[in-house]
């Protein structure tokens, strides 16, 4: 079978090459690592084994930067070595894990031969796939190697699941080469174990988002307030924002600045590529605007425009407010805890599928509000600067679901142990 699929994807390879070759000539971000994808990486120089973690992008990186510092820790023996798909998850990997990754690179794509390439190179004692990155090609080669390969804070979201569903007679096969698979929540095991993992090797790991660490402590934020000239301002920070909710916040925030004076508005876009088109939406509403890569302030500005990798999840340590983009676009949201920590409150908007489990805890507790439309996202956060009691209470509750829900950081550093 495993045959079979490395000879289909040659074929598609082929087929779709032409209209590869003209992505790659238009889209610089689709050929980024591509030599490296396509087998050509470095020998490990350190002629010693490595712990080998991979996370696709940018989302994956930030959920398991604190696993990846443990692993660090814990297994000195090992290299390190950490792997991405995509370039803007090489440049936060880089950002947040350079100086704690001994190699950090691209992922091979799922040919046999790029896959054998990667784990010459890389030498690995155990392979661990972060979230649900389910690569078969790669998998068998792993397996047939008698590598340990295991998947940590797994999750599968109802529209995943169901095209997985339809392909489980080729998923069981895949998932039986796993070592151990921990999933995020009991939803999350029974929905991986009905598109065919084994029962035995699959457990309830909770969820590593909840396991933040490298906090900024009250003087590191009062210096970050500072560098962005934030004294006595409240700030909404709009973090990962998509094509389309930009529109709606800038037109959010004109109405309350108009009640609010010391509002201010940090806009942070998900795709670097976007910061143009956006930066052309803040200067058409004439705002007095800034750009954090020039250290821009809120002395000067109303909004700023986030057009740096990185740096959005120290940034709302300085936020009085959060708004989650990927919400209002059909996305699926993005991360709500990393405003959360620092107990700010999170509004959103409806799609929020890609954390489901955690908007529960979070809408429950009154941690985080979804709301609608546009004209219900202006009506919530205009209770929220206007009611400090309610305010407080949804802080109150952020830090809260924290200090419930932390553990899974320990829980896979043990089951670590047990494969290495």
């Amino acid at each position: 079978m495993f045959f079979i699929y490395n000879t289909l994807l040659i074929i598609f390879a082929v087929i779709f090459s032409p209209a590869a070759v003209v992505a790659f000539l238009i889209k610089p971000k689709f050929r980024a690592g591509f030599w490296e994808k396509i087998g050509f990486y470095d020998k490990n120089r350190a002629q010693k084994k490595s712990i080998w973690i991979h996370a696709v992008s940018v989302g994956e990186i930030n959920a398991t930067e604190s696993l990846i510092k443990q692993i660090k820790n814990k297994f000195p023996e090992y290299n390190l070595v950490v792997t991405t798909v995509t370039a803007t998850g090489q440049e936060v990997a880089n950002k947040k894990l350079g100086n704690t990754a001994d190699v950090i690179s691209y992922f091979p794509y799922d040919f046999s031969f790029s896959a054998k390439s990667a784990i010459k190179a890389f030498d690995p004692a155990l392979v661990i796939i972060a979230e649900t990155e389910i690569w078969p090609g790669f998998i068998n080669q792993v397996h047939k190697k008698n590598i340990p390969v295991m998947l940590v804070n797994g999750r599968i979201s109802p529209g995943s699941y169901k095209g997985y569903r339809k392909l489980r007679f080729f998923f069981e096969k895949v998932l039986k080469n796993f070592s151990l698979i921990l999933m995020q929540t009991e939803t999350d095991r029974q929905r991986i174990i009905e598109i065919g993992a084994p029962c035995e090797i699959t457990e309830v790991m909770g969820n590593l988002k909840f396991d933040i660490t490298g906090l900024l402590n009250e003087n590191a934020v009062n210096e970050l307030k500072n560098s962005m000239g934030n004294r006595d301002n409240r700030v909404l920070t709009a973090g990962s924002t998509h094509q389309g909710e930009d529109e709606i916040i800038l037109n959010v925030y004109s109405r309350l600045k108009n009640d609010f004076s010391d509002l201010k508005l940090l806009l942070a876009p998900r795709h670097p590529e976007r910061n143009e088109n956006v930066l052309n939406l803040i200067k058409a509403g004439g705002y007095k605007y800034g750009l954090r890569s020039q250290q821009h302030g809120f002395d000067r500005a109303d909004v700023i425009l986030l057009d740096t990798m990185g740096e959005l999840g120290q940034l709302y340590s300085i936020s009085y407010l959060a708004f989650i983009g990927g919400s209002f676009s059909g996305t699926g949201g993005h991360n709500p805890l990393e405003p959360a920590i620092y107990g700010v409150p999170v509004i959103s908007g409806p799609a929020v599928f890609n954390f489901k489990d955690i908007y529960g805890f979070m809408t429950s507790s009154e941690a985080a509000k979804i709301v609608e439309d546009e004209e219900s996202l202006y009506i919530q956060l205009k209770n929220y600067l206007l009611d400090k009691e309610k305010y407080d209470r949804a802080g109150r509750a952020c830090i809260e679901i924290f200090e419930k829900n932390r553990g899974a950081l320990n829980f896979a550093i043990e089951k670590i142990k047990e494969l290495t």
